[in-house]
């Protein structure tokens, strides 16, 4: 794969007790370093333009000038350092390389992955949250719409946290479709089955909160039975995966079950809805907080796309989840949506 990464997102550093520090960059760097078809690239910044259409002005302003004034604890969750702004823009710039090299075309080996951080999808219009500044997966989107001729942008969420930022700038439009599935229950408390877009973006939501506790298993079904048909029925022209590893049966701060095989079988998922659907795929780093884990998972995802092969899920789907699925698809199809 071809992974963006800027130097600058090393530069946010709340400190090793903080679970969203730099270690998680460097350890899927000394994870991936023996793999001989490893890319990097380093992108250039978002401007502040790019993030404005997205972010409210007024919060960008006040973002900044809170940096810029030494930082600090923005909320209880979420702090800043003196170099948190140059991190943040070099995080959201490398999203936006990651849907650039998609929609030229790159793909097989060359799919683009963004290790950028701090992580985005937690970051509203007009709010920092949940260790996010600015929202990555969303300023691509967005510039994907505005210069590169992208009509339609889909952003498949994994993260095992609902990404209640993106919903949030694209709740009530039509050319972007959110799709969210993550642990019921958790952070921040929002992504119900209810909430399924607004006005001009009816439909154009979809969220799959999944028990705590499941697997390998029931994320295939999700992203074969519900996530697939629906992607390729909205038939976007860039699929950007917002791929957190937090999901990981070994992760500290969740409590679902995905093994490291599981991202591959993720990944595969997502590479043949992109392919159904015609659609460019590239792929954003959001969250994944145990080192190992996380670097392992990032791997997964890179292996498939050299060629390593995937095995079937083990493990039963659990009635809650084969409920929760019938009734999103039931819902669905009530208003002629697949």
């Amino acid at each position: 794969m071809r992974f963006g990464f800027n130097d600058a997102c090393l530069g946010h550093d709340l400190g090793q007790r903080h679970p969203e520090n730099p270690d998680r960059i460097r350890a899927i760097r000394e994870y991936l370093s023996d793999r001989t078809a490893v890319e990097y690239v380093s992108p250039a910044p978002a401007s502040e333009a790019d993030i404005s259409s997205v972010h409210s002005d007024e919060y960008v302003t006040e973002l900044r000038a809170f940096i810029e004034a030494g930082g600090g604890n923005w909320d209880p969750d979420t702090a800043t350092t003196e170099t948190t702004w140059e991190a943040a823009l070099a995080s959201a710039g490398s999203a936006i390389w990651a849907a650039e090299v998609a929609l030229d075309g790159a793909s097989g080996h060359e799919t683009p992955f963004s290790l950028g951080r701090p992580p985005g999808h937690h970051a509203t219009v007009d709010d920092a949250m949940g260790f996010c500044f600015l929202n990555n997966a969303a300023v691509a989107a967005q510039y994907a719409r505005d210069h590169l001729d992208a009509e339609r942008v889909a952003i498949l969420d994994w993260d095992v946290h609902h990404g209640n930022g993106i919903q949030d700038i694209f709740y009530d439009r039509q050319d972007v479709f959110y799709v969210s599935v993550h642990e019921d229950g958790l952070y921040p408390g929002t992504g119900e089955v209810d909430e399924t877009g607004e006005g001009p973006g009816a439909g154009t939501t979809l969220n799959v909160p999944l028990p705590p506790g499941a697997g390998d298993a029931a994320y295939d079904a999700t992203l074969t039975d519900i996530v697939g048909p629906a992607i390729e029925d909205y038939d976007p022209d860039l699929l950007l995966v917002s791929a957190g590893f937090d999901a990981h049966h070994h992760d500290p701060i969740s409590r679902m079950h995905v093994s490291t095989e599981g991202y591959s079988i993720l990944t595969r998922r997502v590479r043949e809805t992109a392919d159904a659907a015609g659609s460019a795929l590239g792929f954003v780093l959001e969250g994944g907080y145990g080192l190992e884990t996380l670097a392992k998972g990032v791997g997964a995802v890179h292996d498939f796309f050299e060629g390593e092969s995937v095995s079937p899920p083990e493990g039963t789907l659990q009635s809650d989840t084969k409920t929760l699925l019938e009734d999103i698809s039931a819902g669905r199809h009530a208003v002629g949506l697949k």
